[in-house]
């Protein structure tokens, strides 16, 4: 079978995992943590980065940070894709606050940058939006900065399928206030579960770390800690169960932190891999390579066609792993038609109906891709 994802975790990093084991360590989140954070923020260029238990709580606890510095309001609107994830939404939903489906274009999959003009300049007051770069393809930053910019909008971006891709040079998740990432099973690396949280915003920092759990200042810096406790009067003592900020429980745990460390050794490599099973699969089936100033760490290859189901069906038959095109429209998911109604997105609904995607991973190879390509270019 070609299978859609490959464990990134081998037995290598098992055995040493086991032998840290041995030594008795402490396993919740503790000093490992710390250093995977460290270790992740040079990696991506930011000064802080907050470990969590999955990317959905990191989306989670991103949009919250900006309810408890009081940058978001309940009520406000946040632009959200369409062709997303339903954790870009639901988050949006659950604390109050209202999603804008902007439809998605057919070349990069992300925003469709006249509907996102259109819905900043046609009387909608968006305080936020959120950019999911699908599948690992760049989006237009430049343009995505300006319009924010020029609008006073705050740019979130969700790259939890994008680790490592770069517009220009610059990698992605560094160009908004915050950026979210996974390290599920499946995404370029894995901590069997975990997600992070990124930011080069100090304030917006420490109340990441507070609200990851449970709202107390244990993780917060001395100067933060101090100010919090003078303002509320909390002794050393009471300041153990004082809570400042209604928070969570999404902590990690230094087990995942060990993988963490290990997988950011090997990450250049998964990611040359990736993308050179992308620029491979798009060779084979005649489709255009993004500009040259766009560097694209691949998640998986989509492929949009008419003659979906038929595809579907052979690479099923010839024990090839597909999968439909993430969400393809969220406005017409259950959970956000119950709320809202449907939504019509021309494009979205167009690969919620064509569009699927085929495996790529860091142990893929050229035999299978070509093995692959054979199977449905003809139908392509």
């Amino acid at each position: 079978m070609i299978k859609l994802a490959e464990a990134t975790i081998d037995n290598k990093d098992i055995d040493e995992l086991v032998k840290w084991l041995k030594t008795y360590p402490r396993l919740t989140k503790g000093p490992l943590t710390t250093t995977f954070e460290d270790q992740w923020s040079n990696y991506l260029g930011v000064e802080h980065s907050t470990f969590v238990n999955s990317g959905s709580s990191a989306n989670l606890l991103m949009l919250a940070t900006l309810m408890e510095a009081g940058d978001l309001n309940p009520g406000d609107s946040v632009i959200v894709p369409a062709l997303s994830w339903a954790t870009d939404v639901a988050p949006i939903m659950q604390l109050g606050l209202k999603p804008l489906l902007c439809d998605c274009n057919t070349s990069d999959y992300s925003v469709d940058l006249d509907h996102f003009s259109d819905l900043v300049l046609n009387g909608v007051v968006a305080k936020a939006v959120i950019i999911v770069p699908v599948l690992g393809f760049v989006p237009n930053m430049e343009h995505i900065v300006d319009i924010c910019t020029k609008n006073g909008i705050i740019l979130l971006e969700d790259c939890c399928e994008a680790l490592g891709s770069e517009y220009k040079g610059q990698k992605l998740g560094t160009f908004g206030e915050m950026s979210t990432f996974s390290t599920y099973f499946g995404h370029h690396i894995s901590t069997i579960e975990g997600g992070m949280v990124c930011t080069s915003n100090s304030k917006y920092n420490q109340i990441l770390k507070s609200i990851r759990s449970h709202g107390w200042d244990r993780d917060m810096d001395k100067e933060n800690q101090l100010s919090l406790r003078e303002f509320w009067e909390v002794s050393e003592f009471d300041s153990m169960y004082t809570f400042y900020y209604p928070g969570f429980n999404v902590r990690p745990t230094d087990l995942q932190a060990f993988l963490g460390i290990s997988q950011l050794d090997k990450l250049d490599a998964i990611i040359k891999a990736r993308h050179e099973n992308f620029v491979t699969y798009s060779k084979c089936l005649g489709v255009p390579l993004p500009p040259d100033d766009c560097f694209t760490s691949n998640f998986a290859f989509p492929i949009v066609s008419e003659n979906r189901n038929k595809i579907v069906k052979i690479l099923q038959d010839n024990d090839v792993e597909v999968r439909p095109m993430i969400c393809g429209s969220i406005g017409k998911q259950p959970f956000f038609v119950k709320k809202y109604g449907k939504k019509d997105l021309p494009n979205a609904d167009l690969l919620r109906d064509q569009g699927m995607y085929l495996p790529n991973h860091h142990l893929l190879s050229k035999t299978d891709i070509e093995f692959v390509c054979n199977l449905v270019k003809d139908l392509l």
